[in-house]
């Protein structure tokens, strides 16, 4: 989960979307489906919003989902992309993608 540091959003990555969400109300503002991924991890860089899945990054427009562009990282895997600063969320998901790969297996 990111926080926009100049308004009252809360995005979250959750299953195959990215999701912008009121913070004071919980309204979901906008969903963007990104790639088939179990994971989606989240970045606020200054006004930027990125996202990871299924190996891949993608730029948003943090007002309206809206994806600006993707780069698919080839040669790098399919795994979770981790962002700088995001170790604790990165690790939950790490776990979590171990635990459901040991489940379906």
């Amino acid at each position: 989960m990111t926080r926009s540091r100049k308004s009252d959003v809360v995005f979250i990555g959750l299953g195959s979307h990215a999701v912008a969400i009121q913070a004071s109300s919980g309204e979901e503002l906008w969903r963007t489906k990104l790639k088939s991924a179990t994971f989606v991890t989240i970045a606020m860089e200054g006004d930027t919003l990125y996202a990871g899945a299924g190996g891949e990054l993608f730029c948003l427009e943090p007002s309206s989902g809206q994806i600006l562009w993707h780069n698919k990282l080839k040669g790098l895997g399919l795994g979770v992309v981790a962002f700088a600063g995001t170790n604790q969320t990165v690790s939950q998901a790490a776990a979590m993608a171990a635990q459901a790969a040991a489940t379906t297996a």
